[in-house]
This record gives C-alpha cells, sequence and structure tokens, in this order.
C-alpha cells in the first residue's frame, strides 16, 4: 500500500529538492501571551505604598482622567494631575526613580488604598499569577510565553513556580517598571546561547509621561528552522471605541496624546517586521497591542478614506509633517502585504476573563500559516484568584494557541 507521506517522498526525489526540508514534520508547539498588571517583587510592591502613602501623594492619581464624551482633559484636570506627578516625583526622589515605581492606581482605586494595599494582599496576586503560569505549562502544554507588565527576571522566576528551572527567560531593558520578556521551555530550541536568542528594541519605548514599553525578540531554532517570536505591549489609551465598557474609546487619527505615541511606534514596528522576516520568514508577532486588531481587520474602508493621490488607507503609510504615521488603523499599517501576515482568531473565553477584552493578540507569518494541518484558533485562559481578591491576579487573562512549527 502506497500511503501519501510516501508519494510525496518519491516526488522529492524527482525534482531535485532536498528530501529533508520537504517531508519535515511540524511540531505542535503551544504559545501564549500574558500581560502581568504591574507584576514586580514584593520589595517592589513595598516602595510603591511608601511613595504612594507620603502625606504629600497620598494615593493621588497622577493621569489625566478625560470622559468618555469629551476628546480633551478640562484645564483644572490638567493641573490635578500636574500636581499629583510632581508630589510623586518629589516623594520618590525624583523623575527617575519614579519611573521605576508602579503609580498610585497601579493596583486598583478605592476610597482607603492603605487597607487594601497590604503585602499580604499583593502575595495573593502573585499567588494567583503562578498558579495561572504553573497551570499553563502543565495542562495547557504552554512552551513559550510573551509576558508584558513585568519589572525583571525575579518575578518571573517567581511566577514560573515549580518550572523554573526547565525554562530560559530573558527580559528587555527599560529604565521604567513595565517591560516586556519571554520565558520558554528549554526543550524546544536547539539554539544553545540565550544573550543571541533575545534581541531588544529600544525604538518602540517612545518617550512620553511614562516612557513606552520596548520590543522584544526571540530567536530559536524548533524542529531544525529558525523561528522568531516578536514581543510587543504598545501604547495604552487609544483603543477602539468598541474595546470594552469604561474605557475611553479613541481613532488613532485623534488629536489625542495617547493615540500621537502609538501612531509615532506604527512605522517603528512595521520596519522591525520587515526586517525580521528578511531574515527569519517563519515569526509570530504577540503581546498586547491594546488595539482591537480584529475589529480592524473586520472594519470596511469607506470612500471618503481614500486618499487625496487615489491611493488605498489601507496601503503604505501616510506621514504628516513630523514624520509621525496619520492613519485610522493600527492592523491595516502593519499588514500592508509585505510581508504577509494572519490573526489567530479568538475560538473562546472562559468564564472569568472579565477585564480588558481584545487587546491581546497573536499574529503569525504566512510560511507558519501555511503549514498548519489545522483551523488557526486561540483561547483566553482564566487567571487564579480568590474570591473577593483585593488585588486582583491581573486584568488580562492569558491568550493560548497550538501552532504547528
Amino acid at each position: 500500500m502506497f500511503f501519501p507521506r510516501a508519494v510525496f517522498f518519491v516526488a522529492c526525489l524527482f525534482s531535485g529538492l532536498p528530501v529533508s526540508a520537504q517531508t519535515q514534520e511540524t511540531v505542535p508547539v503551544g504559545i501564549a501571551a500574558f500581560n502581568l498588571a504591574w507584576a514586580g517583587t514584593v520589595d517592589d510592591f513595598k516602595r510603591h505604598v511608601e511613595v504612594c502613602s507620603a502625606p504629600e501623594v497620598n494615593w493621588c492619581d497622577s493621569r489625566i482622567r478625560i470622559s468618555r464624551r469629551a476628546r480633551h482633559a478640562a484645564p483644572e484636570e490638567e493641573i490635578r494631575a500636574m500636581e499629583c506627578r510632581d508630589a510623586t516625583i518629589a516623594a520618590a526622589g525624583g523623575f527617575e526613580t519614579m519611573m521605576t515605581i508602579a503609580p498610585c492606581n497601579a493596583y486598583g482605586k478605592r476610597k482607603n488604598p492603605a487597607a487594601a494595599e497590604t503585602v499580604e494582599n499583593y502575595n495573593a496576586k502573585l499567588s494567583g499569577l503562578r498558579a495561572t503560569v504553573e497551570n499553563l505549562i502543565q495542562n495547557e502544554n504552554v512552551k513559550i510565553i510573551a509576558f508584558q507588565e513585568i519589572k525583571s527576571r525575579e518575578v518571573i522566576a517567581h511566577v514560573l513556580g515549580g518550572f523554573a528551572e526547565r525554562f530560559n527567560v530573558c527580559v528587555a531593558p527599560h529604565d521604567a517598571f513595565q517591560t516586556v520578556a519571554f520565558a520558554w521551555d528549554q526543550s524546544i530550541s536547539s539554539s544553545s546561547s540565550v544573550a543571541n536568542d533575545c534581541i531588544p528594541n529600544p525604538d518602540l519605548a517612545i518617550a512620553s509621561a511614562r516612557s513606552v514599553r520596548p520590543g522584544l525578540a526571540l530567536k530559536l531554532v524548533i524542529n531544525g528552522a529558525p523561528v522568531t517570536f516578536l514581543n510587543i505591549h504598545l501604547k495604552s489609551g487609544c483603543a477602539n471605541p468598541k474595546t470594552s465598557k469604561g474605557f475611553v474609546g479613541r481613532k488613532l487619527t485623534d488629536s489625542d496624546s495617547a493615540c500621537e505615541v502609538l501612531n509615532r511606534q506604527i512605522p517603528v514596528i512595521e520596519e522591525w517586521i520587515e526586517n525580521v522576516a528578511k531574515e527569519s520568514p517563519r515569526f509570530v508577532l504577540l503581546g498586547d497591542f491594546n488595539r482591537r486588531i480584529d475589529e480592524e481587520a473586520a472594519a470596511p474602508v469607506a470612500k471618503t478614506e481614500v486618499r487625496t493621490d487615489g491611493s488605498d488607507p489601507a496601503g503604505p503609510n501616510v506621514k504628516d509633517e513630523s514624520g509621525r504615521v496619520k492613519s485610522r488603523y493600527l492592523w491595516q499599517e502593519i499588514a500592508d502585504g509585505s510581508p504577509a501576515m494572519h490573526q489567530v482568531p479568538l475560538a473562546s473565553t472562559e468564564p472569568g476573563c472579565t477585564g480588558f477584552k481584545g487587546l491581546d493578540h497573536i499574529v503569525i507569518s504566512d510560511p507558519i500559516e501555511k503549514a498548519q494541518t489545522r483551523a488557526l484558533s486561540s483561547r483566553k485562559i482564566a487567571v487564579v484568584k480568590e474570591r473577593r481578591q483585593p488585588i486582583a491576579t491581573s486584568d488580562h487573562c492569558p491568550r493560548v494557541t497550538i501552532l504547528e512549527l
């Protein structure tokens, strides 16, 4: 009996192409993107409490609040936020030090934060993160995790729990609290040098009131072929209008400081993807996009959006005088066909995933999409938490997929 694989093997012999390259089987690999929501060590948390409980700070919110119907903050709101920011800088001992401390509203807005923000309650958050990550590894067979909103390697070692010795870790250097990181099972790659495996992209860390996070590329050799994973956490505050209740929705073209920063990140991420694709056609882009790119991909392009030169706004970037991209859609800008990319659709969400929705995504390159023998899909896995936990485990649920690589 002649099996299809055998037929394919013979065809490769007559084609003159290397049989090893043509008959290579893919390996299913579990991959997750997980935003840990200002996760640091207990000492990091103690420093946060010390600064925020200072009398001159008194747990104030240094972020400018804008109502859902307003395009700009009221003058008195800008003054309030600036006074809070100045007080926080003074209590922290300088701007650079303040940037390394979680802001006073990082773990929730409360009438009595001093009663809720205790080490005991923070340990409950860390325990929930650890149990969630251990569940991903043990029960979901996840081998690669892209983390966002982490402070250091130490906190990743903690949340990996009993699997810490089995995983390699790399963290993107940054001068602020939040950065991105990878953890990956040592058994999945034939690459051995951690230093060479991870390359940060500091160009994404555009300076604003708080420096935006850098990017991080993880290069692995899986099943004999290179694969590159790109971990991102783009600027927040410029999410689509339909993202979630209570979250201010913005168009990328809004004259808003957050949208301005996000627009500046677009050409950086585009160039990064294009350069990676030249060396590693097999790549995965994942993390917290802070945009609903699934909505954007499905959005029809209105005739009024056609540019004056007749080109399609879903095509190449249009920039203003300062060189910033001006577009309504993040997805259409970064996925303009060169290289071709595909979103991994969300098939299901476990009960309990009530935090931010639609901001975390997994995107794959065309060669990876073509190698899949099953329909692409991903799931949102609920975080582990106690009943009425004062400090949430996370306001994001990990997004998980299985890819054949």
